[in-house]
């Protein structure tokens, strides 16, 4: 259960729902009212996540650490399951009935990911992140100010000073604790410290936001909350890191269910098997590339490795460096609409610099969604980690730092990529089901991923050649994050080939390397699942339309459908894109 409410709040961080034009569909109407039926037993539990959607009426609740959790929701979580197949039988509308589906099959998978949980690891909780995304989203700029003041109260609670709450640390130290005498595994010793060692860093996030919220009263309980999370992280530190780990490796079924969960339904056996040989190819065109740049930019050197290199020694400044991405931006939505890729809104993308504690909790560039239940005008942001210079004044080489790698990152966050096909939600509206239930992985990472693809033909040269990189590293994902999970090459192993084959920074091939053993293992391989399946599904689409086929067409198609699943959105685009147009 708590590896749930850590998920949860991570994917509030990315992705949302919209109801405000699908209210105009009568069988969007019918399959949001089971849904937020859904929805209420989730909140029951982590009622953050509701208050991070903007679902009214929860911004003051706090998640469920009392005692018998996990047995409590998968009772429940049974009963909604009954419910839910009792309502498939009544409905007649297919879209209904295969929203319904979905729900299902999320409840079951619910129920199996907890006890897998419970079979196999000691209790977990990394409690300053999940308090801050928390916070970080009721407290955003984007959030009416009159829904703010409850974050207050949330603080009060968490802190134990509202009647019938108990501190939320207090009870976590319980519940982990109920853990200790099983026969279980402890979680990865590696995990654990890199928490404890960024946790300062968090917590001084939260004390940042409510002193830029205008907020009153949270002095005193924010004070003695930060003393009882002091306390807690010393409790880790002496109770939970003992118990810890040195291999990251999960017990494969545990592994096997992480990877279903992010929407990779593969062995992965086969994972490895196609990714690998998907990077040779790759490497091929990158050297094809790598020579064309050289040629153009007077380079002495002319493998793909050293290429690379010269390019990420072209940095942006870190204080120019939102201007820059703001720029590139502007000349990929040029690109989009003179090749007619897809439908873009006639507004430009939101682009930002991330606070330092939203880049201690998520170091990586990503999108942020608004509020999308209820959404009056808020969208999208694109996200840029917040750089620190040097003590010199200079500023450190990093991913998102040189020029070239601009295009491909601006393409996969931005347009046509993550904002586009939220912003296409928001506009276009999609059930509730094809949205959360659905979300996954490979439905969201599977389409950024694509739109780099079909952006990367205009780019820039130099940009060309960094997009291809940036397909290697994600075929690389596919690959070595099974490998290192099934013990077939170590982590020092794979931190070589990222750093020396695909030509990551250190710092970035470590931090690889973490997210395949112990952040989140199963979902980097998600990027270049997706992105095959999406091909899959356009290829056959093409084969069978012929010279019909429209690509502008398809891929506005395939942004009206939500979060599909592979093989749910195949079926989508067969019968309701495809067969139309044969018909003609």
């Amino acid at each position: 259960m708590f590896s749930r409410i850590v998920k949860l709040c991570l994917l509030a961080a990315m992705v949302g729902f919209s109801t405000t034009a699908a209210a105009e569909k009568e069988w969007v109407q019918t399959s949001n009212e089971i849904a937020m039926k859904v929805l209420d037993l989730q909140v029951k539990y982590v009622p953050e996540f509701a208050a991070a959607q903007g679902i009214e009426g929860y911004d003051e609740e706090i998640f469920d650490l009392k005692p018998n959790i996990t047995e409590r929701q998968n009772a429940d979580t049974r009963a909604m399951i009954e419910w839910l197949q009792s309502e498939l039988e009544k409905q007649e509308h297919p879209l209904v009935r295969q929203d319904i589906e979905i729900m299902i099959k999320a409840q079951e998978d619910n129920i199996l990911s907890n006890d897998l949980q419970e079979k196999y690891l000691i209790t977990y909780f990394n409690g300053p992140q999940a308090i801050f995304f928390g916070f970080n989203t009721l407290l955003d700029k984007q959030v009416a100010a009159e829904r703010k003041q409850a974050a207050v109260t949330r603080l009060r609670r968490y802190a134990g000073l509202e009647e019938g709450y108990e501190p939320i640390t207090e009870l976590a130290k319980a519940r982990i604790s109920e853990t200790f005498d099983k026969d279980l595994i402890g979680p990865f010793r590696g995990k654990v410290e890199q928490d404890l060692q960024r946790s300062p860093q968090i917590v001084a996030g939260i004390r940042a936001m409510f002193e830029g919220s205008e907020l009153e009263g949270w002095e005193a309980p924010l004070a003695l909350f930060e003393e009882q999370l002091a306390d807690y992280l010393e409790w880790v530190k002496a109770e939970v890191l003992p118990r810890s780990r040195d291999d990251a490796r999960l017990p494969l079924p545990l592994y096997e269910n992480s990877l279903r969960n992010w929407g990779v339904d593969a062995d992965p056996q086969d994972l490895i098997r196609v990714a690998s040989a998907a990077f040779l190819t790759i490497r091929n065109d990158m050297q094809a590339l790598a020579i064309l740049v050289a040629e153009k930019n007077g380079y002495e050197v002319t493998d793909y490795r050293d290429v690379i290199r010269k390019l990420i020694d072209d940095q942006i400044p870190g204080d120019q460096m939102l201007e820059y991405y703001t720029s590139v931006m502007a000349e990929i939505e040029v690109i989009v609409k003179r090749e007619k890729l897809m439908t873009i809104p006639e507004r430009p993308a939101v682009v930002r610099m991330g606070t330092e504690a939203e880049t201690a909790a998520q170091p990586a560039p990503h999108m942020r969604p608004p509020r999308m239940i209820g959404n009056t005008g808020q969208y999208p942001e694109f996200v840029l980690p917040r750089l620190k210079p040097n003590e010199d004044g200079t500023w450190p080489k990093n991913d998102e730092g040189f020029k070239a790698n601009a295009w491909t990152l601006s393409a996969h966050e931005a347009r046509p990529g993550h904002e586009l096909q939220f912003s296409a939600m928001i506009e276009n509206g999609v059930s509730i089901a094809r949205i959360t239930f659905a979300f996954n992985s490979a439905n969201v990472e599977g389409w950024a991923l694509y739109a780099e693809l079909i952006t990367k033909p205009y780019m820039p040269i130099e940009g060309q050649l960094i997009s291809l990189q940036w397909r290697g590293v994600r075929a690389a994902r596919m690959f070595l994050d099974p490998m290192l999970n099934l013990g077939l090459i170590q982590p020092e192993e794979a931190k070589r080939f990222l750093m020396e084959e695909v030509v990551v920074p250190e710092a970035t091939a470590q931090n690889e390397i973490e997210r395949y053993t112990f952040r989140i293992p199963g979902q980097a391989t998600a990027y270049y699942y997706g992105m095959t399946k999406l091909l899959e599904i356009r290829a056959e689409a093409e084969i069978m339309l012929g010279g019909k086929f429209e690509r502008l067409a398809f891929h506005d198609f395939i942004l009206e459908q939500g979060m599909l699943p592979p093989a749910i959105l195949r079926k989508a685009v067969m019968e309701q894109f495809v067969a139309p147009q044969l018909a003609e």
